[in-house]
């Protein structure tokens, strides 16, 4: 690749040299590469290499310049350095930054993802009062087929012109997504809109004036005169004894001019838009929502590691109670969760909070995110930086606000961007957890700081708090003094440059080596690794074990262990059955439970299952290598068949049958002997007992 540089008319102080040197390649200087000295920009393009330019302020010229140059072929990338690290108080430390955010613009291009397609065939329903309906559908019916709906009478005139269909009523539901929206609603008005002339005469002949100019009645202001009726001999529009109807109508897009929007959830569905604000760029996105349009699939699903229930029973559903789209739902007769890709809008939140890894976070996919943030940790330490701090935020107004702070150092309003602050940017903020805090502090990152702005919905920063107490708790547990992983909350330049020269003063402790593993796939796997490497150069252990915090999946512990009462087990291995982590596990040739701690997700689906309330939760992390080995957690002697001596079931169990079915009046005398017997035996002696009445005998 081919790397350019530029100070941006000698506003920064860079050092090519020292960043060629980092970078493998030799680095020219440029003050002015987006003006007089674009011909390098130019002539580096006609090659086939990718070419990295340091520079997102003219990226739009830098395209034009593209298209215009002939035998331009090379694929360009974007990256900044200015507000980033240039334009800042620290700028001549911040030449190991960026060093690490030129490397990381090299990597491959991830490979590409699943997409979901939408279809729309411009079908508009406007929901609001029919006079500012009307207003904002003379601005749209040119390029979109509008319906009006008037939700209740009173509510605005509508023209004298009818120019677009009307529906009025109660709405009922509201369901879908762009290309797929579902309008159910009850049409209780006396007068049929489809029939109405909107000659008035109704209006007119009404003397409480129950009838306005959006041609619905108002039941609570009509006595019953029917004069309205009378005048409406010849068109018929009005029927008082017609009976309510519920009907419904598909729509692709949805104008929601009402104060109370249908949609109250955190991300309303693509292709739902409210007006409340009467923002002309609102009306502009809508003209533009016509065609295919495809997004991508943010996530995967791995059923065979979800532990959100077994048997219809409920253990784990962190996904679906900090999903702000409401994207996920649950489908316990199946035991998986279900996610709607069109509703889901790549928060990455459910990918974060999910214990087993079964939600997997794929913009980017875990192992590029990972590579990223090696890359630029590794590349901070060899160009000589100490104490790196990721500042992971959204690529909207996360990365707005970090330019606004970059701008306002450049003016000697602020501080702007601390040099050992590294800032990665991400699709949103909470699509990354505890797998990749922990690898990156194990890759030689001091801290890890989230920036939030008001974009996030709220369950977001209650999960992202809970995430990182856990991933604290363990770091100071293994005596990593100090605090590692921050939520910064910011929605304008002086409050983030506050935030920024606390966090970058501060340095916690840090193992005295470097990771070098790789994330793989599965959060489970690339969680145990740092884990591995974090116990190995841990400081010091105040215990075998670290207490962590207990509570629902998500927000409580992500592993642990359970206890066992052995006095009320009966080793029936119902728990067995119901763990989706093959963290319990049985023995074929025993009456054993055994479990594998590393496993444990703590989703609670073995003591919900058990029987006998014998198992309760104990969230922690072990440090051991136990952790990873299988251990006896109860076991039992076996009955043996008093007919054969085969070994079946435990002696607590057979014992606890006999105690609870002995005065059953179905289990006396031979039948409750039978229970002490093994299946094949039981059957022998039904058949072979004198006492048994059969149907031969009938």
């Amino acid at each position: 690749m081919t790397t350019l540089i530029c100070d941006c008319n000698r506003t920064m102080p860079l050092a090519p040299d020292a960043l060629g040197q980092v970078m493998g390649e030799p680095l020219a200087p440029h003050s002015l590469l987006c003006r007089r000295e674009a011909g390098d920009y130019q002539q580096a393009i006609r090659g086939t290499d990718t070419v990295v330019v340091a520079c997102t302020q003219e990226t739009r010229l830098f395209e034009e310049l593209g298209r215009a140059t002939e035998g331009a072929v090379a694929p360009v990338r974007f990256v900044n350095i200015r507000e980033t690290g240039g334009w800042s108080r620290d700028a001549r430390h911040a030449m190991p930054k960026i060093a690490a955010l030129l490397a990381a613009a090299h990597l491959p291009e991830p490979e590409p993802v699943a997409t979901v397609t939408y279809r729309s065939a411009g079908r508009l329903l406007i929901i609001g009062p029919l006079d500012q309906a009307e207003a904002a559908a003379a601005m749209l019916d040119d390029v979109l087929e509008v319906t009006l709906f008037a939700p209740a009478p009173g509510q605005g005139a509508g023209r004298q012109t009818r120019r677009y269909p009307v529906i009025a009523g109660a709405i009922e539901s509201l369901t879908g997504r762009l290309g797929a929206f579902e309008l159910t609603w009850s049409q209780r008005n006396p007068i049929d809109l489809d029939l109405c002339t909107r000659c008035n005469a109704c209006v007119a002949a009404c003397p409480e004036g129950a009838i306005g100019l959006d041609y619905q009645v108002d039941l609570n202001r009509c006595t019953g005169h029917r004069d309205c009726t009378a005048a409406c001999t010849v068109a018929g529009a009005i029927d008082f004894q017609r009976s309510p109807i519920t009907a419904a109508e598909s729509f692709d897009l949805v104008l929601d001019l009402g104060e109370q929007p249908q949609f109250v959830r955190h991300a309303p569905p693509q292709g739902y838009f409210t007006w409340r604000d009467r923002n002309p760029a609102t009306l502009l996105r809508l003209r533009e929502m016509v065609g295919e349009f495809d997004k991508p699939k943010f996530f995967d699903y791995k059923q065979s590691l979800c532990a959100h229930s077994r048997n219809e029973m409920e253990g784990c559903r962190a996904c679906v109670d900090i999903c702000s789209a409401q994207a996920i739902s649950s489908d316990k007769h199946h035991q998986r969760i279900v996610v709607d890709p069109y509703l889901c809008v790549g928060c990455g939140a459910c990918t974060t909070v999910c214990p087993s890894g079964a939600l997997s976070y794929t913009y980017p996919r875990n192992g590029d995110q990972g590579l990223k943030l090696r890359t630029l940790l590794n590349t901070y330490s060899r160009a000589g930086g100490k104490d790196a701090v990721l500042l992971l935020h959204s690529q909207q107004a996360g990365q707005d606000l970090i330019e606004a702070l970059g701008r306002a150092a450049q003016l000697g309003q602020a501080s702007g961007v601390p040099a050992n602050v590294i800032p990665v940017p991400l699709w949103h903020t909470a699509s990354t957890g505890p797998d990749l805090w922990l690898s990156a502090i194990a890759w030689g990152a001091s801290q890890i700081a989230v920036l939030l702005t008001d974009e996030e919905a709220p369950q977001y920063q209650e999960g992202l708090k809970a995430q990182m107490g856990i991933a604290q708790e363990i770091l100071n547990g293994l005596g990593y003094t100090g605090h590692h992983l921050h939520l910064l909350n910011a929605t304008d330049p002086a409050a983030l440059d506050r935030e920024l020269r606390l966090v970058a003063e501060r340095a916690p402790a840090v193992p005295n080596e470097t990771a070098r593993f790789a994330t793989a796939p599965e959060k489970r796997t690339t969680l145990s690794l740092a884990l591995d490497h974090l116990i190995a150069w841990a400081p010091a252990r105040a215990a075998e074990a670290i207490a962590l915090p207990q509570g629902a999946p998500g927000l409580g512990a992500p592993f642990g262990a359970i206890a066992v009462n052995k006095d009320a087990c009966t080793l029936c291995m119902s728990c067995v059955s119901a763990c989706p982590a093959n963290a319990l596990k049985d023995n074929s040739q025993l009456p054993q439970l055994r479990f594998i701690e590393s496993n444990c997700v703590q989703c609670g689906l073995c003591e919900k299952t058990c029987p006998e309330d014998a198992i309760a939760l104990v969230p922690r992390l072990l440090l051991s290598d136990q952790r990873k080995q299988a251990v006896v957690l109860n076991e039992a002697q076996p009955f043996h068949c008093i007919r054969c001596n085969k070994a079946f079931g435990t002696q607590k169990g057979v014992d606890a049958m006999l105690q609870r079915l002995g005065g059953h009046s179905m289990f006396q005398g031979a039948a409750l002997e039978r229970l002490k017997m093994c299946g094949d035996c039981r059957v022998i002696d039904m058949y072979s007992s004198s006492d048994e009445a059969r149907i031969t005998d009938l």
